[in-house]
C-alpha cells in the first residue's frame, strides 16, 4: 500500500458520525438505572450507538494508517497498536483504544454475553473515553494537516 494523502471528507464524516452517536447516547435517560431500563428501546439504541461510535472511530484510525503511513490493519485492535507505533496516539490512548476495540468486538460476537446494566454503567460512566480518543485524532490531524487531502 503506498502513502498518500488522509481524506477531509472521510475525516469530517467519521468526526460527525461519533459526535451523532454520543449525542444520541446522552439524550438517552441515564440519571438512573431504573430510569434508563424502563423502555428496552433505550438499550437498543444504547447498544447500536455505542457501536456505530466505536466502529467509527476504529475506521479514523484506519483511514489515517492506511493513508498517510500505507499500512493496512485487519483487525480492530491491531489499528490501536500500529497508532500507538506511528504516535499518532500516546501510549495511553492506543492502550485505550485497543481496549475500546476489544468491547466492539464484543458486542459484535458476544452481544449475547451484554447486559442492559453494563451498557447503562457505560452510557453513563464512560463516554468520555471516546470523545478523548475523538480529541486526540483531532489533535494529530491539526498537526499533520500536509498530510490532509482538503477536496471534498
Amino acid at each position: 500500500m503506498t502513502p498518500s494523502k488522509v481524506s477531509k471528507r472521510v475525516i469530517a464524516d467519521r468526526l460527525e458520525w461519533i459526535e451523532k452517536m454520543v449525542a444520541e447516547i446522552r439524550a438517552l435517560p441515564t440519571d438512573s438505572y431504573d430510569s434508563f431500563s424502563n423502555e428496552s428501546k433505550n438499550i437498543w439504541a444504547a447498544e447500536s450507538c455505542l457501536r456505530r461510535a466505536l466502529e467509527a472511530l476504529l475506521d479514523l484510525g484506519r483511514h489515517i494508517l492506511a493513508k498517510s503511513y500505507g499500512i493496512g490493519v485487519a483487525e480492530y485492535k491491531q489499528i490501536a497498536e500500529e497508532l500507538g507505533q506511528k504516535n499518532v496516539l500516546s501510549e495511553q490512548e492506543s492502550m485505550l483504544l485497543r481496549t475500546l476495540a476489544g468491547y466492539r468486538n464484543r458486542m459484535v460476537h458476544f452481544y449475547h454475553d451484554i447486559s442492559p446494566q453494563e451498557l447503562y454503567a457505560i452510557c453513563s460512566d464512560e463516554l468520555d473515553d471516546i470523545l478523548r480518543l475523538r480529541d486526540a485524532f483531532v489533535r494529530w490531524i491539526k498537526a499533520n494537516s500536509d498530510r490532509i487531502d482538503n477536496a471534498l
